[in-house]
């Protein structure tokens, strides 16, 4: 029986798929799929505006170093104020180590390293933003080229002045770092490097002939030039955390922290706190002791190298470096790579801007509540004139402004 149902299934599904073939019912739903129009107009995919955007993990090139409560606005805003003039500063510095100070436009496009302005931008559009330093004319080849405006070759003659009348106590600047340097020793490359830094003029090494009772140029097997000190002067040996202490004591002693480890069981009031670490904290140490032969991990090395830095920043223009010149001087000044984390230990005098990968360290007591500085290098005070005009146009320069 079981076998006459199986034949009979199999007999109609035969004539069923024969029925179908010989008389084809469309059906609605699969001639959708089969239809010779474009289904391209069906949304298969999310659209990016709906998509949710994926937030970028924090690294320490982008991390900043305050938390927006301890963060102090006046020193932050100085790093925006670099960056807005760095194509200024640098293609400045260039420009003025050129033959007659000119340089082909088609060749300045492609020195944005050495000039200061982003890879793969027109350097143009920088030149226009300061209209009362920069000209472009063109030469008798039929070249354009980039020179400085007849205001701004006489404002280099005033720089150039300055830097003269202010080389005694640039000369004393460069004999306190190599005193405090290991071996009484530096590059000259290095200092070179950091010249605009410590307001050294762009021919200090040629200068240097003229004080053989101070330095000596020793040229290593590879070719290197190394600046010696000769001359060891006590007078110079005294930092300016050790002036302040003698002027001020109580404002020298606040300027580090040391705090000693103890447990809670003491029951410390705030005040016999603040005794004991002040017995970790004193004596300080001197930046110009010999600190290659303190053990590395140790408290008085840990003195030393704060002191070392607060001494290095006081010998800046602006009271302030960035990791790039720190590191620059690293082993000459016995840093170790703990140089951020050391810093930041110390806020009272210390303030670190910008991110983790590329802050910049200031010398908080070197400036007002204002953000600006309270004793202020000639050279400071032109550059920050010469900011005032960069960012003034054609036509706003009269004779009053020129006379300021």
């Amino acid at each position: 029986m079981a076998w006459r149902l199986f034949l009979c299934k199999s007999t109609s599904s035969k004539t069923l798929t024969s029925h179908l073939l010989q008389n084809p019912t469309p059906n609605p739903f699969l001639s959708l799929f089969s239809s010779h129009f474009s289904t391209s107009f069906l949304v298969t995919k999310t659209p990016k505006k709906h998509k949710k955007k994926r937030e970028k993990p924090e690294s320490p090139r982008t991390r900043l170093v305050q938390h927006p409560s301890t963060r102090i606005p006046q020193f932050e805003s100085l790093l925006e104020r670099d960056s807005y003039f760095r194509f200024l500063t640098k293609s400045k510095q260039f420009l003025s180590q050129q033959p007659e100070r000119i340089l082909r436009l088609d060749d300045a496009g492609k020195l944005h390293q050495e000039l200061g302005f982003p890879r793969g931008r027109k350097i143009h559009r920088f030149l226009q933003r300061h209209p009362l330093i920069f000209q472009t004319y063109r030469h008798t080849d039929n070249k354009l080229w980039v020179g400085f405006t007849d205001f701004m070759e006489e404002l280099l003659e005033e720089e150039k002045e300055i830097m003269d009348s202010m080389e005694s106590d640039r000369v004393n600047k460069v004999r306190k770092l190599l005193m405090m340097s290991k071996n009484k020793r530096i590059p000259l490359s290095k200092i070179h490097h950091c010249r605009l830094l410590l307001g050294i003029p762009d021919d200090f090494r040629d200068r240097i002939a003229k004080y053989p009772d101070y330095f000596r140029i020793v040229v290593e097997s590879d070719g290197k030039r190394i600046l010696e000190l000769v001359n060891w002067d006590p007078s110079l040996a005294v930092s300016k955390l050790e002036k302040e202490f003698m002027v001020n004591e109580e404002k020298a002693k606040r300027a580090f922290k040391f705090p000693v480890k103890h447990g809670k069981d003491l029951d410390l009031e705030v005040e016999d706190t603040r005794r004991l670490n002040l017995l970790n904290t004193l004596p300080l140490v001197s930046p110009y002791s010999d600190g290659e032969r303190l053990e590395l991990w140790s408290l008085e090395a840990e003195k030393y190298r704060v002191g070392i830095l607060h001494e290095f920043l006081s010998l800046t223009l602006e009271k302030r470096a960035s990791i790039h010149h720190i590191v620059e001087f690293k082993e000459e000044l016995c840093l170790t790579k703990h140089t951020y984390d050391m810093l930041k230990k110390q806020p009272r005098t210390f303030y670190l801007a910008g991110t983790e990968m590329n802050w910049v360290v200031f010398l908080k007591d070197a400036y007002d509540e204002n953000g600006g500085l309270i004793d202020k290098d000639s050279q400071v005070i032109f550059n920050e004139k010469l900011y005032k005009y960069a960012q003034m146009k054609e036509g706003e320069l009269d004779s009053s402004v020129r006379k300021s």
